[in-house]
């Protein structure tokens, strides 16, 4: 029997690209116009270094750290992710995965599970809105997520509609209906062990977002939901400030980049930001995270908990973040990938090269604690970071 374990992400990835039809791992890999922000979240931490100690190392490595009020057994959470087809138990396996390796949740207003069965699957959920519909509509999503459980409120508003990729777009279909079958046959044929899995559960990709409507109503489709955002005014900051006043609990904004925006955000009344372009799907020239994350933490990170999105591919990655301020960092594709090649047991597996990565990053650093990272633990090169809006 082949072993289903991974050493790396990029093995996870590659795995990904091998099981999962060629329209779903496009969906994945996603990106936007010509892709430099997207190549940059990632390779911007290779330009960075380390400075390493030779003795005298802690043999007791302590990661854990708490975030919008959770206690969390690793500064590493789960970043929310639209629709996927990836694998049939979807967000509640990688809840379950999350919980299993003592970490926190996203879960996006476009997930293709019922928020109350993540929340079953794992109480330290936290779940995310996007500027949509009427005031109205948007409120009775939050008052969802607050029965359900939900221990946060993320929102994230950095979205701008791009729509082309030089490397192609993938085809999603606006419903997996007969036609939609058809047509897709080909690559689900080629790719067996992705349509074995669906279908041994009897049912095809539910490209339904559920969490959009009220509990127990169908919810629109990606494209119904994602059209009804385009045509939906963007926020202003007192939209922000309104939508912070309607929950009571922990709450986070997402897609902060620069000073300007994270020092409104702070006025707002946030309690959490997190530095993002969306993975690189969003505004492309956008610089990666890594690089504007100093100048944010030095703006707000005694006011609010700032933690890091984009590009997180290894342990020694969430070092870095950590290093220069991140109070803890969500990775997407990275758990998306493990979800391919292994289901629940491939997230377990992601979270723990994550641990195993930071705790030998920690060793090298002589660091007993996450939290006695500091910038002096990185080698920062001239003109590495970027200080948009001071």
């Amino acid at each position: 029997m082949a072993n289903k374990w991974f050493e790396t992400v990029a093995e996870a990835q590659r795995r990904a690209e091998k099981r999962l039809p060629r329209s779903v791992y496009g969906a994945l890999v996603a990106g936007s116009e010509r892709g430099v922000t997207v190549v940059d979240n990632v390779a911007a931490y290779g330009d960075l270094g380390f400075a390493p100690h030779v003795a005298g190392l802690s043999e007791k490595r302590d990661l854990a750290t708490a975030v919008m009020g959770q206690e969390i057994s690793l500064p590493v959470l789960i970043s929310p992710t639209g629709v996927q087809a990836v694998h049939p138990d979807g967000e509640v396996a990688v809840a379950r995965a999350a919980a299993a390796r003592g970490t926190a949740m996203g879960l996006s207003s476009f997930a293709s599970m019922p928020i109350e069965d993540v929340v079953a699957a794992n109480p330290q959920t936290f779940f995310q809105v996007y500027w949509i519909g009427t005031r109205e509509e948007m409120l009775a999503r939050v008052e969802r997520a607050r029965a359900a459980g939900a221990v946060g409120l993320i929102a994230t508003l950095d979205w701008s509609f791009s729509h082309g990729r030089d490397w192609g777009s993938p085809t999603i279909p606006e419903t997996v209906n007969l036609r939609a079958v058809l047509r897709f046959a080909p690559e689900a044929l080629t790719h067996p062990r992705w349509a074995w899995a669906f279908a041994r559960t009897g049912h095809l990709p539910d490209l339904t977002t559920p969490n959009m409507v009220p509990k127990g109503q169908r919810g629109p489709t990606f494209f119904g939901a994602y059209g009804e955002w385009m045509q939906t005014p963007p926020p202003s900051w007192e939209d922000v400030a309104w939508l912070r006043a309607q929950w009571d609990g922990p709450f986070m904004l997402k897609g902060v980049t620069r000073v300007d925006d994270a020092k409104r955000a702070v006025d707002a009344g946030v309690s959490s930001i997190s530095v993002s372009n969306h993975g690189g799907n969003n505004l492309d020239g956008t610089p990666a995270t890594i690089r504007t994350l100093p100048a944010i933490v030095d703006a707000v990170g005694t006011q609010v908990e700032v933690l890091l999105d984009g590009g997180i591919r290894r342990g020694s990655d969430v070092v870095k973040a950590v290093a220069l301020g991140a109070r803890a960092v969500m990775i997407g594709r990275a758990y998306l990938w493990g979800l391919a090649a292994n289901g629940q047991a491939g997230v377990e597996n992601v979270l723990d090269l994550f641990r195993s990565g930071i705790e030998s990053a920690l060793l090298g650093l002589g660091h007993a604690d996450i939290h006695h990272l500091g910038p002096d633990d990185v080698v920062v090169p001239d003109g590495f970071t970027r200080r948009l809006g001071a």
